[in-house]
């Protein structure tokens, strides 16, 4: 296990100069539409212009704010959203975060697991079955889960395969690595590295965190610039939120964007805002808890702070919220999700018990009927990992994304993966709601060579070939 060091390390979040935004005066109706229309020509936001936005009263300004989220995220990611599934690989835990059900000195409230590679393999053959293309793999933080275990769990999705099923894309949430553990981690093709800080608020975060390596608030805040020094420059950040002031928080992901963007001229990958949930043996108080109606108002004013984004909405939100919350500037959900150790093999039970869990999720619903629905709103389902393996990532990939450009890439690849599904995978009913909505949205597409190569690729997914992508 890695021994934290943030000796020398600066502290970039401004905590005072957020305190001071956090108590201006509401915005008002010029200022508002000023901010928004630099959002919609997909310019990231200072730390000044999203405070004017979380200054704002008035439903009717909410509701443009609200308005122009929708709009932004139709305009750069089109309609698709993107799939996934979390895999728990380890929950033994040297740290003793408070709001968390792996925590070291829980020892009675969880139980502890490590899978084996079989193990991992017997999950990888579940996830397979059902269509997952894209994982994240979950560890806790451990001596036993060193660079080289995590890059032998990912050699070992990468190469299982069942019939049609394979994993193309593997992110990885782990614990902060030193720079040459990253490089290993490359090595393998890893996709994104998530380090969520948990709270950007330094006395939060001391008393969330009294012991374990994870207690170094610099160190863990210096993770993704150790990761982009290793060669990893697909990051993604998060913050849980109900441990502190959501607003704070908001500015904490954004000033931390800020930093990556300054210093390695590419930002987050992606943004995660998990709020906190029930948890075995946690009994935290909820001071902070983030409601329904800020909840939405933080997915929108994130989807404009930072327009070239990817924003993830995860099953620890319940079925009917997400439906309402996709449409705010989310690009990717989890679906089919179990966050048991070894809970795919065990089939599709609804049934939690929190102490194989971290926390418990809102919505286990198998990943068929999540597609289904996405289709009935008019969204794709989309598996696409083209543009990491075209080599769009990084500040690659943002060449093509803060223009908007990526949307052309993005909809022929999710339809391409979607048509992968609904051929092996889809259940007759979604087959057949799946085939009118490809049908539909090949028609919206302009005539030309890139329509000819998407209707050619598409008869030969039908025809059996695989993984094809632009």
């Amino acid at each position: 296990m890695i021994k934290p060091d943030s000796q020398g390390l600066a502290d970039f979040i401004p905590a005072g100069r957020i305190e001071e935004l956090l108590n201006r005066t509401p915005a008002d109706a010029a200022e508002v539409r000023s901010v928004l229309a630099k959002s919609m020509a997909k310019q990231r936001l200072s730390l000044e212009e999203m405070a004017a936005l979380l200054s704002v009263e008035g439903p009717e300004l909410r509701e443009e704010i609200f308005d122009a989220a929708r709009t932004l995220k139709r305009t750069i990611y089109g309609n698709r959203i993107v799939l996934f599934a979390p895999l728990y690989v380890g929950n033994k835990c040297v740290n003793s975060c408070r709001y968390c059900g792996f925590r070291c000195d829980n020892k009675d409230g969880s139980v502890r697991r490590t899978l084996t590679l079989d193990d991992l393999a017997a999950d990888l053959t579940a996830l397979e079955n059902k269509g997952h293309k894209r994982l994240i793999l979950v560890f806790g933080e451990h001596p036993a889960y060193s660079p080289e275990f995590i890059a032998d769990c990912v050699r070992t999705c990468y190469a299982h395969k069942v019939g049609h099923g394979e994993i193309r894309r593997v992110n990885i949430n782990a614990a902060p690595l030193d720079v040459a553990g990253y490089r290993t981690l490359k090595q393998v093709g890893i996709g994104t590295y998530q380090i969520f800080q948990e709270t950007y608020h330094r006395p939060t975060y001391a008393a969330m965190h009294p012991r374990g390596p994870k207690s170094d608030f610099l160190w863990r805040l210096h993770g993704l610039d150790r990761a982009q020094e290793g060669g990893c420059d697909d990051v993604g950040i998060g913050a849980l939120f109900g441990l502190y002031d959501w607003r704070f928080e908001a500015m904490g992901l954004l000033a931390h964007t800020i930093h990556l963007e300054e210093r390695f001229n590419v930002g987050p990958h992606t943004i995660s805002f998990p709020r906190l949930k029930v948890a075995s043996h946690v009994d935290l108080e909820r001071r902070w808890e983030l409601g329904d109606e800020d909840f939405k108002r933080l997915i929108a004013i994130l989807r404009l702070s930072v327009p070239y984004t990817g924003m993830i909405l995860t099953a620890r939100e319940p079925a009917e919220l997400r439906r309402e919350l996709l449409q705010f500037g989310c690009s990717q959900i989890d679906a089919g999700t179990r966050i048991e150790l070894g809970g795919y093999a065990e089939g599709d039970s609804e049934v939690q018990d929190l102490r194989r869990e971290q926390f418990q999720i809102g919505d286990s619903r198998p990943l068929d009927d999540v597609v289904g629905e996405l289709i009935d709103q008019n969204e794709i389902p989309s598996y696409c990992t083209a543009c990491y393996r075209k080599g769009r990532t990084g500040e690659h990939f943002m060449e093509f994304a803060i223009p908007g450009f990526i949307k052309r890439f993005c909809t022929p690849n999710a339809l391409l993966t979607l048509k992968e599904y609904l051929t092996d995978y889809a259940s007759p009913e979604v087959k057949a709601k799946g085939e009118h909505l490809l049908a539909a949205e090949l028609a919206k597409i302009e005539d030309g060579p890139m329509k000819s190569q998407l209707v050619e690729r598409l008869a030969q997914i039908e025809a059996g070939t695989r993984d094809l992508f632009f």
